[in-house]
């Protein structure tokens, strides 16, 4: 009799253990969420204007050529990617820059480049290479008598710029300038004169 017993008891719990194990809760699964996309509060793309002032090295009539140097630029930017900008600017630079060798004197007027732009940005600040066009008016006095034409270039360089505001950005720029032989007239006769010249300047720009 007892082990009837304990055979229906057995029984028994082997058939309501699975119920009650259905009845516990089940553990909670962990749930995937999507991570947050961060766009970033500074977007490169648009026209800007600004100015600048810097230094100027270089030769042009044997010597070394150099001085102050102050503008204007203008440009448009474009964000192709979160990363990737492309861009075009124009600027005019016054300048300083002049050179004596004897009685000669040469002197740089003005000079204007007209460059594309690629840079690579970092949410606010962005790196640059750009390059391009350049030109520029000199002057070659001999004993007092001064003649001024007109050169044509390139130019290469690189750069970084910097957000201070969404509409204000701040850059440091390197620009070489390689500008073509031109005939100048003097007393002396002609004489064909070229220019090359290093440019470090900075700048602010506001955007529209």
């Amino acid at each position: 009799m007892n082990r009837l017993l304990l055979a229906l008891g057995a029984a028994f719990l082997a058939a309501a253990t699975p119920s009650l194990a259905g009845d516990l809760p089940l553990q909670q699964r962990p749930t995937y969420v999507q991570p947050e996309v961060v766009n970033s509060l500074f977007n490169w793309s648009g026209f800007y204007v600004g100015g600048h002032a810097g230094y100027g090295w270089g030769s042009a009539i044997g010597g070394n050529a150099d001085g102050f140097l102050g503008g204007l630029q203008a440009g448009y930017n474009f964000q192709v990617t979160p990363s990737v900008v492309l861009g075009v600017e124009s600027d005019l630079t016054f300048t300083s820059i002049d050179d004596n060798v004897g009685v000669a004197k040469f002197g740089i007027d003005y000079l204007g480049t007209m460059r594309a732009r690629l840079g690579y940005s970092i949410d606010r600040v962005m790196f640059y290479s750009t390059g391009g066009l350049a030109y520029g008016r000199g002057e070659l006095q001999i004993a007092g008598l001064s003649n001024r034409e007109f050169h044509w270039g390139w130019t290469l360089g690189a750069g970084i710029e910097a957000m201070i505001s969404p509409k204000v950005s701040a850059k440091l720029e390197y620009l070489y300038l390689n500008l073509s032989d031109e005939t100048y007239q003097s007393i002396l006769g002609s004489r064909s004169v070229g220019y090359n010249t290093n440019l470090l300047r900075g700048g602010i720009n506001y955007r529209f």
